[in-house]
């Protein structure tokens, strides 16, 4: 997903401070705001049990 696409999803979440946040810090803001474990870019992502999650291609890609 597109930096641009991760930081219209955390406007609309009304995350403040988001301007200038690193792509993987948004989405950990992101998890942590929609109630999901804040796992992106973790050792977690080697053998991650989301498979439905909408971050895992960038995840393991990390």
């Amino acid at each position: 997903m597109h930096v641009n696409e991760v930081r219209t999803r955390a406007k609309a979440l009304k995350l403040s401070g988001i301007g200038k946040m690193r792509k993987a810090d948004l989405i950990l803001q992101i998890q942590r705001a929609e109630n999901h474990t804040p796992c992106f870019g973790s050792e977690q992502g080697k053998d991650c049990p989301y498979d439905d999650c909408c971050w895992r291609e960038d995840c393991v890609r990390t």
